[in-house]
């Protein structure tokens, strides 16, 4: 609820600090970061044992400390929004946005 984003960003901060994914209202992907889990995608990336694209291993290749999911814009650093208040270059679905 809107009422609450005042309170919520008091809190984002620490919880950035602690926990590598924010979720609000949605489902995680299911994919978790433990050594078990080790794979690196179609061939040839699969006999490619240098990388992996999850599990423990895939921090070294894909470090993100922080991804927002589901968030609401009036939650998410400037750096984020979808109204690019920074007016920073971009790539969204592939494509890149130019600053305006």
């Amino acid at each position: 609820m809107e009422a609450d984003y005042a309170e919520a960003k008091r809190f984002l901060p620490a919880l950035e600090r602690r926990a590598g994914r924010l979720l609000v209202n949605g489902f995680g992907t299911g994919v978790e970061i433990g050594h078990a889990m080790v794979h690196g995608g179609p061939y040839p990336s699969t006999a490619d044992g240098r990388s992996t694209s999850v599990g423990t291993l895939a921090i070294d290749r894909f470090l993100r400390p922080v991804s927002y999911q589901d968030l609401p814009d009036a939650l998410l650093p400037d750096a984020v929004k979808t109204e690019n208040p920074l007016g920073a270059n971009r790539r969204i679905d592939g494509r890149l946005q130019p600053a305006s």
